[in-house]
């Protein structure tokens, strides 16, 4: 008997060997985007917007996100259309080296 299974691994990428090529800043930004992604599942209600208020700020340490007075938002890309997902209020670290 013959068994046939079909698997997906993912995307491969090919890619010359003289292009210079940083292993570990992919392995960072594909952890920080999974990362993202598993605080979005988490979250029990998530709130989009398609665009900000008026009146709000761009933050750009911890991370980039938009401050709204008391809500917070933070830029996402889906289907080729920039949304804003609101977030918990970011934790900044402010301690001196």
């Amino acid at each position: 008997m013959l068994f046939s299974a079909m698997s997906y691994a993912g995307t491969v990428v090919v890619r010359q060997s003289s292009t210079p090529f940083d292993a570990f800043a992919i392995r960072d930004l594909v952890l920080q985007q999974h990362q993202w992604q598993e605080l979005l599942r988490q979250q029990q209600q998530i709130t989009i917007l398609q665009s900000l208020p008026v009146g709000c700020l761009t933050v750009a340490s911890p991370f980039n996100y938009f401050s709204c007075g008391q809500q917070f938002y933070r830029p996402y890309e889906y289907q080729n259309t920039q949304l804003f997902i609101q977030i918990d209020p970011p934790i900044i670290d402010n301690l001196p080296e």
